[in-house]
């Protein structure tokens, strides 16, 4: 059900489908860049043992918080923007 009590057109439903995929790739990409930037040199370089640690440890914390912010981020985003104007009013960008 919407915000204005009726049931969701198609275009609505599909307006959230697209939203949520592109919440999910874009927050997929950002968790990857930001994984490959920290961990990438501990993986590639002979590093000492504290230091490739230290750097896989902190991709792997800040990949997943990543992902689940930008996932938010967006949702929300597209939350408050999907407000319907009020009834028998005209809408401002009109």
């Amino acid at each position: 059900m919407t915000s204005h009590g009726g049931r969701r057109t198609q275009a609505e439903r599909d307006a959230i489908t697209v939203e949520t995929g592109y919440a999910l790739c874009s927050a997929a990409f950002a968790a990857a860049v930001v994984f490959g930037a920290l961990a990438g040199p501990a993986l590639l370089f002979d590093l000492p043992d504290t230091a490739e640690r230290l750097l896989l440890r902190t991709g792997m914390v800040l990949a997943p918080v990543l992902f689940v912010a930008r996932v938010v981020s967006v949702l929300v985003r597209f939350q408050s923007a999907d407000q319907p104007s009020r009834p028998g009013r005209s809408s401002p960008d009109s």
